[in-house]
């Protein structure tokens, strides 16, 4: 379950009231959740969608 991963918050998330990405990556996946709601699923996303998903935006 992604509870035990070790997550950590985007750079660029700020003091906004808990408005927060976080992150976490294992060899074969990328979590990405909203810090707001950490029982809410995370989005799993390939190395290979996370490097597209990052490099367009």
């Amino acid at each position: 379950m992604s509870t035990d991963l070790n997550w950590f918050k985007s750079s660029y998330s700020g003091d906004q009231q808990g408005a927060c990405v976080e992150v976490a990556a294992t060899p074969h996946t990328i979590h990405v959740r909203d810090s707001k709601d950490v029982t809410v699923p995370s989005l799993t996303l390939s190395p290979t969608a996370w490097d597209a998903f990052v490099s367009a935006v």
